[in-house]
């Protein structure tokens, strides 16, 4: 049986190898064999599909509630401006520097600490681990494909770095592909029209839009702009401008019901979502698991960035260590004593938890 320190040395030495295997999105196959064979080495029967790999705690029992603890393996690119080799862990200050130190592998390293720890003792729940990929690009072969292959969840707690806090409530996400039509003409005589003031128009309608309904903890619809293309040349009023509108979405409203707002707002152009399947995720103030952490001092929020919650058709929480402000940014680090303090965090939290 592990203790606590063995398990903090342990998640620590994975990590730093997992931040010298590259693991990009849609290119996580050596990550996950780290995972999994040391998954093997401490005897935990683990099963994988593609890049994902998940353990079922060995007495799992259908007539009791089921709690998954999900992170990701893969990373976003190195971003410009790193002065250290982002494929090298560095330790020195009290950090541990590399690409997804922060992001996600400190948490996906925790949780499966806290797995090992607690099944290791009898609970009144079954546990999941699961370390999935592709979750930085919302990518269809990563939890989405699993969640079918699992026994059913009834709550999850989602590794992501919130500084231990909980985030009992996400933002979704829709990404807009808008376009406006005009009618090419000469730019030098007053001919055609012009799909580019269309498009502007319909930019600052979305820029100025109102909502009736707002979240209490995920404030309000939040739509932006990113992208913008028209023309060919410089003498041709354009006949045609296509732009890209980034919505983070709340729980005021379905993925559906803002789709047709924003469609309202601006009806000189077309809006065609790639997706609406990211949906705003969360979990009651009534939850078990969330009265226990209010006992423990930590403070519920809602979070405005993007995880695979989206995908979760079931109650869930985020809680990881680091700081979601290091996330995707050159010199990205986590500092070893955050990672020991989310795993005892972990175990306090669901050790002979009552769901």
């Amino acid at each position: 049986m592990a203790d606590i320190d063995e398990l903090y040395y342990d998640a620590e030495d994975l990590l730093k190898r997992m931040i010298a295997t590259p693991g990009i999105s849609r290119d996580e196959a050596r990550v996950a064999d780290i995972v999994e064979q040391q998954m093997q080495q401490w005897q935990l029967y683990c099963r994988r599909s593609g890049n994902n790999v998940w353990a079922v705690c060995p007495d799992f029992n259908p007539s009791l509630p089921t709690v998954l603890l999900n992170s990701h393996i893969d990373t976003v690119k190195p971003a410009q401006g790193w002065t250290l080799d982002p494929f090298t862990p560095t330790e020195t200050d009290g950090r541990i520097y590399g690409l997804g130190s922060n992001d996600a592998g400190a948490s996906v390293v925790s949780l499966l600490a806290a797995f090992r720890w607690l099944t290791e003792h009898e609970q009144r729940y079954n546990l999941i681990f699961l370390a999935s990929c592709e979750e930085e690009v919302s990518g269809r072969q990563g939890i989405e494909s699993v969640l079918p292959m699992l026994p059913k969840i009834d709550v999850a707690i989602v590794g992501e770095p919130t500084g231990m806090q909980p985030a009992i409530a996400e933002k979704g996400l829709m990404v807009l592909d808008a376009e406006a039509v005009g009618r090419s003409g000469h730019a030098a005589r007053n001919e055609g029209i012009n799909a580019l003031y269309i498009a502007i128009d319909a930019i600052n309608a979305l820029r100025n839009i109102t909502f009736n309904k707002q979240s209490e903890l995920l404030g309000p619809i939040k739509v932006s702009t990113t992208m913008i293309n028209a023309g060919t040349q410089h003498n041709v009023v354009p006949d045609v401008c296509r732009f890209v509108v980034d919505v983070r979405t709340t729980d005021a409203y379905t993925n559906l019901q803002t789709l047709e707002i924003i469609r309202q707002a601006a009806p000189t152009c077309t809006f065609t979502p790639r997706s609406t399947r990211l949906n705003p995720s969360g979990i009651s103030t009534d939850h078990p698991l969330v009265k226990r952490l209010l006992t423990m001092g930590k403070v519920p929020f809602g979070s405005p960035t993007l995880s695979d919650q989206a995908l979760m058709p079931f109650p869930s929480l985020k809680m990881g260590p680091g700081d979601s402000a290091r996330s995707h940014t050159a010199d990205e680090y986590i500092c070893p004593m955050e990672i020991r303090e989310a795993i005892h965090t972990y175990i306090t939290l669901l050790d002979y938890a009552a769901l």
